[in-house]
């Protein structure tokens, strides 16, 4: 790669970290060709993608951004997914592909909203439900309160029937 395409790639790529909800270096050691390829196509239909850049060229990416320094990280052979609609969707991608590719790739680190996660908190992430599922959950939970208000209300006027109907009753008995 000619210096020019060099910086023109660091370029696109610093612009596409900023625009990025959440980034996760990955090691991607032991994976062959073609299952690269399918875990590409897996992100992608998640929303992300999957870049192997070089370490230094991360680097330079990140160096005038506002994303924390994660170059510790940057050791060894690293692929970068690039979660465009969500961290969740891209980690859980991820993680299911390693269930079935021996434990591969493997996170090393993740950056989400600036803030650093680790391979446990990546983990974590990757087994939230999906956000239709946590929509409809978060619905059940402000819809419980209302319910049991909506309960008590009806008891009550219920209970209040039932006095106005015995007071009926009794002027009905003394007036009779």
């Amino acid at each position: 790669m000619k210096r020019t395409d060099k910086e023109g790639f660091v370029e696109g790529f610093r612009e596409n970290l900023k625009d990025s909800p959440a980034i996760f270096l990955t090691d991607f050691s032991g994976l062959d060709v073609k299952s690269m390829t399918v875990l590409r196509d897996e992100l992608r239909k998640s929303g992300a993608e999957f870049l192997v850049v070089k370490n230094r060229l991360v680097r330079l990416a990140l160096q005038d951004t506002e994303l924390p320094d994660v170059s510790e990280w940057l050791i060894g052979p690293t692929g970068v997914v690039i979660g465009h609609t969500g961290p969740v969707a891209a980690a859980k991608a991820v993680a299911d592909f390693a269930k079935e590719h021996d434990d591969r790739p493997t996170f090393k680190v993740a950056v989400l909203d600036n803030s650093v996660l680790d391979p446990s908190q990546i983990d974590r992430l990757a087994k939230l439900p999906p956000r239709d599922v946590l929509l409809s959950m978060l619905a059940g939970v402000l819809e419980a309160p209302m319910s049991a208000l909506v309960g008590a209300m009806e008891g009550k006027m219920q209970e209040m029937s039932g006095l106005l109907e015995a007071l009926r009753e009794k002027q009905e008995g003394e007036g009779a």
